[in-house]
């Protein structure tokens, strides 16, 4: 759970806290008790997202075979709203 601090203890060690802020921690600011706020890591801008990443997230499960491996130049757009036995079939060319 991330650290919670108040808004004047932000105002008081706003540099040793961005500092932490930026080496990953991240902290959650309150006013009143109440969360309102969260420094934390700056995350890289990235326009796409990888099978890695969604089955870190755990979005999908990895494929437990490797024996046939997609095309590199094959891209699907699942977030469509399309079918996804259809988009494996068009790319595996059945």
């Amino acid at each position: 759970m991330p650290e919670q601090t108040g808004i004047r203890q932000l105002r008081g060690q706003l540099t040793s806290l961005v500092r932490r802020a930026g080496a990953g921690e991240r902290i959650v600011i309150t006013i009143g008790g109440r969360a309102v706020a969260q420094l934390g890591p700056v995350e890289p801008a990235r326009l796409e997202v990888t099978i890695d990443d969604l089955a870190a997230r755990g979005l999908l499960e990895v494929a437990r075979r490797g024996d046939r491996p997609a095309e590199p130049d094959v891209r699907v757009d699942a977030w469509t709203g399309g079918r996804l036995d259809r988009a494996l079939r068009e790319v595996r060319g059945a």
